[in-house]
């Protein structure tokens, strides 16, 4: 049993997924087949204790709220777990050169989780979990975030990393409140954190230039081994728990513009709550990723990969 009206619910992925058959493109993409993230990779990232906690909640409560905005269910620790599995999966056959690109399409996201709470519909922060995955590999790995909502949750999990460059556009204000540009990170990590907050109303012009004029030459600078995504469409001008004023093709060009920093570029599923407009946004990336490999964008092709629990 969901929530009822809950934001947050799994007609996203359901959405997604209609779109991207109906359009045809998952005959062009390999899928991955989630699996449960294990308990050391997560462990890179949350604190055994919050992860104990969390699990005894959910199984013993069955549903409930972890804060006045995360809502779980009999099934949630799983599906989170699966969530940062997949994301790990999609990341490492990127890496490893099994695919092209990668989409992990998964539920319920997890940019606001930090190392020991969950908060704002997420309780296992996925995208910190492949990033994790990839540096105990050796590698450099950027993020970049573009939900609308700042990613509190990833950017203290790596604000004292210097291997992790995270990088996020966010509208401000909104929630959760975080995202300041004079946070920069600390220690080991100074100047790996770069925050862009942008105001209401940004429409997808506006956006852009501030992503080519700050974020886009950060990223180039860093020289990531891997690049991944928080792929939010909160942003969308569409959705109603943000303000901007994106179009569906600003997804599209963004994605382009991250493939010529870095060919090794997975996405990892964060917000997106009109249904319609989360679809198609989400579907035009990976029509982008695919027809891309050909330079070709009016064709996708078999060289992205989609991951769904």
């Amino acid at each position: 049993m969901g929530a009822p009206a809950h934001p947050e619910h799994p007609g996203r992925t359901t959405a997604i997924e209609a779109e991207l058959g109906r359009s045809g493109l998952l005959a062009h993409t390999v899928a991955i087949e989630a699996r449960p993230a294990a308990r050391a990779e997560l462990e890179r990232v949350h604190t055994a204790a919050y992860l104990d906690a969390l699990e005894v909640t959910i199984a013993d409560r069955h549903q409930g709220w972890l804060d006045p905005d995360t809502y779980y269910a009999e099934g949630s620790f799983t599906a989170a777990v699966l969530a940062a599995g997949a994301a790990v999966e999609c990341a490492l056959a990127v890496v490893d050169g099994k695919v092209d690109a990668a989409f992990a399409l998964v539920r319920p996201p997890g940019h606001h989780a930090s190392a020991d709470r969950a908060s704002g519909f997420c309780l296992i922060n996925n995208v910190a979990v492949a990033a994790a995955a990839a540096r105990a590999r050796g590698l450099k790995v950027a993020i970049f975030d573009w939900d609308v909502h700042h990613g509190n949750g990833t950017e203290a999990i790596f604000y004292e990393d210097g291997q992790v460059l995270y990088a996020s556009m966010h509208e401000w204000p909104q929630y959760p409140g975080t995202g300041a540009r004079i946070d920069v990170g600390r220690g080991p990590g100074m100047g790996a954190t770069l925050n862009v907050p942008v105001p209401a109303g940004t429409e997808s012009a506006q956006y852009l230039a501030a992503f080519r004029s700050v974020v886009r030459p950060a990223l180039v600078r860093f020289r990531p081994d891997l690049l991944l995504v928080s792929a939010g469409f909160d942003g969308h001008r569409e959705d109603p728990l943000g303000g901007l004023a994106l179009d569906d093709d600003v997804y599209r060009t963004l994605t382009l513009e991250l493939l010529s920093v870095q060919p090794k570029l997975a996405l990892v599923l964060e917000g997106g709550y009109h249904l319609p407009a989360l679809a198609r946004s989400a579907a035009l990336v990976v029509q982008t990723l695919v027809a891309a490999q050909k330079d070709d964008l009016a064709r996708p092709n078999a060289s992205a990969s989609v991951a769904s629990p």
